[in-house]
């Protein structure tokens, strides 16, 4: 492992544990064992560390994007917010700490918003696939699923937020991914909630063997 890769991987671990704002890279350097001097040698400032993580987490999450490859459009979507699940606890503190950084670093701000739109085209495919195969009722209204689909995004984005700051709702035993389908199933015509059924039998099967 280099340095550079040592010195990420601790930074998450303590950005997850204390916050970005609670960890200066003289404490992060004293965690690694290594001088100031030499921390700043390979990140000068925070941002630029950051810069760094956000780099690492952007090709992780491409390649979660990626691997939705199964037939059924329910199965590759359910793989995909598990796998978001995963990432975000892995990251804790970029989603913790998303409008803190965002306004206090120009750099990864700018990334953020690029990264954000390339995300959203990749949501709105499933949503599009949904409707081809049928899963999907007609719209009530003009945008109802270009709405339902940005509040699905601001789930998944403050799921862990929300899991900090409500404590009096038990969230922390929960998958994301059921209030998702919550927000869904609710719009699905029959067909697409016999294909979820059948899934989630298949899926409840395959964990029981």
């Amino acid at each position: 492992m280099t340095t550079k890769q040592r010195i990420i991987d601790q930074a998450i671990q303590s950005f997850n544990a204390d916050g970005v704002v609670n960890v200066t890279l003289r404490k992060l350097a004293k965690s690694l064992g290594m001088s100031h001097g030499n921390l700043e040698y390979h990140y000068p400032i925070k941002e630029v560390l950051l810069l760094a993580i956000y780099q690492q987490m952007k090709f992780e999450i491409s390649q979660v994007y990626e691997q939705t490859n199964d037939n059924d459009v329910m199965v590759q979507f359910n793989k995909l917010l598990l796998r978001l699940e995963a990432f975000h606890e892995k990251y804790l503190f970029f989603n913790l700490d998303i409008l803190e950084v965002s306004r206090n670093y120009e750099k990864v701000d700018e990334l953020l918003k690029k990264t954000f739109h390339i995300r959203r085209h990749q949501m709105s495919h499933f949503y599009t696939q949904f409707i081809e195969m049928g899963y999907l009722k007609e719209e009530p209204r003009s945008g109802t699923y270009q709405r339902l689909q940005q509040s699905i995004r601001i789930l998944i984005t403050f799921w862990k937020s929300q899991q900090k700051v409500i404590p009096h709702h038990d969230l922390s035993h929960q998958k994301m991914s059921e209030f998702i389908w919550d927000l869904l199933i609710p719009h699905m015509t029959e067909k697409g909630i016999n294909a979820f059924q059948s899934y989630r039998f298949i899926e409840t099967r395959l964990n029981c063997e």
